[in-house]
């Protein structure tokens, strides 16, 4: 894993097919700063940010919320049921899943705007308007996710003593009590730590989704810097430009992982290392 990490030297090269990593020219910081002039990527940045600041915003807390319901469930075979159906989403692609989002979401004849319609309101055009694909894509993201995401807070809160439970029984404490005083005190570790990877992951997630269901007319509010760099990749010969834009996008999300993990150990959490 550390000896392809020599391939980051791309980013401040000019390189060539023929000259290879020896003998293309070392140009130092100019890719960077074709970059940062580029104002399709500071676009594709600035989506990036946004899209995933409001996955962590929105989409973080309800696993936890969902793992908390599941647990105060005590039918045993219906809170399978509920496990499985939540989580069989997180195995389908995202191929398959932007065909049936098509299917639900295409302007004449998706299911919402079909209903839409009938109730006398205006069509929506889900894959075609800025203000509305990023709703899209976020809600579309927790679907998916939210059951699969939920097993290790599930987990979590399995090892917890029974006793801690018993003893807030005999203080006298409801079930919510409960899960305020007890349960969310005994998995707030695990909460943490699966924050701070989310944040160090903040722009490296979504990319599937967003390449899948994405078009031109969208770019302003949904190109990302993954779905940037494949353009590039495909449409350029110089393979320099992209290999920065990399470099740029890991380098940011190792000093969010390391600034995460900082705050979670200053506030009495466990961190990742």
């Amino acid at each position: 894993m550390y000896v392809p990490m020599y391939g980051l030297v791309l980013a401040f090269q000019d390189y060539s097919f023929s000259g290879g990593y020896f003998g293309s020219k070392f140009i130092g910081l100019t890719n960077f700063k074709i970059l940062v002039e580029d104002p399709n990527f500071r676009n594709a940045f600035w989506n990036t940010m946004v899209i995933n600041f409001y996955r962590i915003v929105f989409g973080f807390p309800i696993p936890i919320i969902f793992a908390l319901l599941l647990n105060e469930i005590y039918h045993i075979k219906f809170k399978k049921i509920v496990q499985t159906i939540t989580y069989l989403p997180h195995f389908i692609s995202w191929i398959v899943l932007a065909g049936i989002l098509n299917s639900f979401l295409s302007l004449d004849t998706g299911v919402i705007n079909v209903i839409l319609s009938k109730l006398g309101l205006e069509q929506i055009n889900f894959f075609l308007e800025n203000q509305y694909f990023r709703p899209m894509i976020i809600i579309t993201d927790i679907w998916k996710e939210v059951g699969w995401n939920t097993i290790i807070y599930l987990a979590a809160i399995a090892g917890i003593n029974p006793t801690l439970y018993e003893a807030a029984t005999i203080d006298g404490a409801n079930r919510f009590q409960k899960i305020i005083f007890v349960t969310i005190p005994c998995i707030r570790n695990v909460i943490a730590i699966m924050l701070i990877l989310q944040i160090g992951n903040i722009l490296q997630m979504g990319f599937d989704q967003v390449y899948n269901l994405y078009n031109p007319v969208v770019y302003e509010s949904s190109d990302i810097i993954d779905t940037y760099i494949v353009r590039n990749l495909t449409n350029a010969t110089n393979i320099s430009i992209p290999a920065a834009a990399g470099l740029i996008k890991s380098a940011i999300c190792f000093a969010l992982l390391l600034l995460a993990n900082f705050l979670a150990k200053r506030t009495g959490n466990q961190g990742i290392y």
